[in-house]
């Protein structure tokens, strides 16, 4: 009984995930964040290096825009795959798609390392629990040519690999910044993780961690040294120290400039973001975290107990590193998007740890109430949470989709081709980028001096003459 339940439950997960999967890469809507990550793979096959188009820096070609923090780890793969002469679009979704898998399949190891096939099922059901569709800069599904949920799978992988080959681990936490810039803050979870796996105690324990860290660390620097010679060689001496400055700024801005935000702010909208209710999602988050010190306690001192502290402690030391500083950067606004790497990595494996928990109290004796209570909560709470994210992500209503953009960029695209356009202005940031980009033209803002005399591209009426009209989308002479 207990299988055919298992089983029919891993079906259900597996339909939801393919759902969702699907609408993400073919239906919903291909929005501005990812066409100006686009830009860069579509530069380099064009012969202009790594390079955007420079749309938030100025408007003008940009190398190694540091306004991309989506990195190479993604970009290069897509380019790779773009190449092939695939749909740009739908080939570029493919390579956070096939990131996706690989976390999925990464969440189910770590699941079934800490607590069994019940445990790998709960793992891979967080992720679809999670909704980072709603607000001004989402992740509307896990195709977008976003570089958070890539960072994801390869922070999971580091933890996967990390008892047999810190090396590798190392490597995979730096291609995870390649991926991602903020995995930088993945960083702490790391270290634990190598403290961990350390032997010994005391003097010895600190001797034998450094021992083990200094290669896998030297991997984890080595994909941005990399990068960054290669930035050097590309831009020069003068222009490597400039686009260092501009590096340094967003990584200490955000590259942001809203309205100060409050930490109660922050959590209650990470709270919301599980398609629950947000009592719901916070009694969900407390009965987790009594599962998980509930069945260390029980078990310690044995080694089920170290297995399973392997990865409970880095993932409590990644989740706090990336919603903590989410949470109180005041600068930050309140866009779920920020934290998703941790959440993604980390939270999954919190939750199959509680579950883990859930086991190890029901044999105890007096506490089989507790655990079944337990259980029942964690099953209804994510289980509702995942049900909820593929109804309406898939059922609600949507203002355009990828086939509506493609429609109205056709005849953009004609006109851009006919006239031999290479630049069009999008007026403003927002839904006018993408359909530049899918005419063909480079991307830049209406406002910037770069732009001036350029044709301005809009979903509002022309105040200048109409150069080419898709109904959806015109194109407007330069004022």
């Amino acid at each position: 009984m207990r299988s055919a339940l298992f089983w029919v439950l891993a079906a259900a997960l597996l339909v939801g995930h393919l759902v969702l999967a699907w609408n993400s890469l073919v239906v919903w809507r291909f929005w501005e964040d990812e066409a100006f990550n686009l830009t860069v793979p579509l530069n380099l096959l064009a012969g202009l290096g790594y390079t955007s188009d420079g749309t938030l820096s100025g408007s003008t070609l940009t190398p190694f825009d540091p306004r991309i923090s989506t990195g190479p780890a993604v970009l290069l793969p897509v380019a790779a795959v773009v190449a092939t002469g695939i749909d740009p679009v739908i080939g570029a979704r493919l390579i956070p798609l096939a990131y996706w898998a690989l976390l999925l399949a990464g969440l189910f190891v770590l699941g079934r390392r800490i607590g069994g096939r019940w445990a790998a099922l709960v793992a891979v059901a967080v992720p679809l629990a999670f909704s980072t569709g709603v607000g001004v800069s989402p992740i509307q599904g896990p195709a977008d040519l976003l570089g958070e949920i890539p960072a994801a799978a390869l922070l999971v992988w580091a933890l996967v690999v990390l008892p047999r080959r810190a090396w590798l681990a190392g490597l995979l936490v730096g291609l995870a910044v390649q991926a991602k810039l903020i995995a930088l803050l993945a960083l702490p979870a790391f270290a634990v993780a190598l403290w961990l796996v350390a032997s010994g105690s005391g003097w010895a324990r600190i001797v034998d961690t450094l021992k083990r860290s200094w290669v896998p660390l030297l991997f984890v620097a080595l994909p941005t040294f990399l990068v960054e010679v290669f930035a050097l060689i590309s831009l020069g001496f003068d222009g490597f120290i400039e686009h260092l400055r501009a590096l340094w700024w967003f990584v200490r801005s955000g590259g942001q400039g809203s309205a100060p935000t409050t930490m109660v702010q922050k959590l209650t909208t990470l709270s919301e973001s599980w398609s629950l209710p947000v009592w719901a999602a916070v009694a969900l988050a407390v009965v987790s975290v009594g599962l998980i010190a509930g069945g260390l306690w029980v078990a310690r001192g044995s080694n089920t107990a170290s297995r399973v502290a392997l990865y409970v402690w880095p993932a409590v030391v990644g989740a706090l590193a990336f919603v903590g500083w989410w949470a109180t950067a005041s600068h930050l606004p309140l866009w779920v998007r920020h934290p998703a790497p941790g959440v993604f990595a980390f939270f999954p494996i919190l939750a199959a740890a509680a579950a883990w928990g859930v086991g190890v109290l029901f044999e105890r004796h007096g506490m089989r109430i507790v655990a079944i209570v337990g259980a029942s909560v964690l099953a209804l709470g994510i289980g509702a949470g995942a049900t909820m994210h593929v109804v309406v992500a898939t059922t609600g209503a949507r203002w355009e989709s990828l086939a509506m953009q493609r429609a109205a960029a056709e005849p953009l695209a004609a006109w851009v081709a006919e006239n031999d356009v290479e630049w069009l202005a999008a007026a403003p940031w927002g839904a006018a980028v993408s359909p530049v980009v899918l005419s063909g033209a480079h991307v830049g803002l209406w406002d910037a001096e770069s732009m001036r005399g350029v044709p301005r591209l809009t979903g509002a009426e022309c105040t200048t003459d109409v150069l080419a009209d898709s109904g959806r989308y015109r194109i407007c002479a330069a004022e």
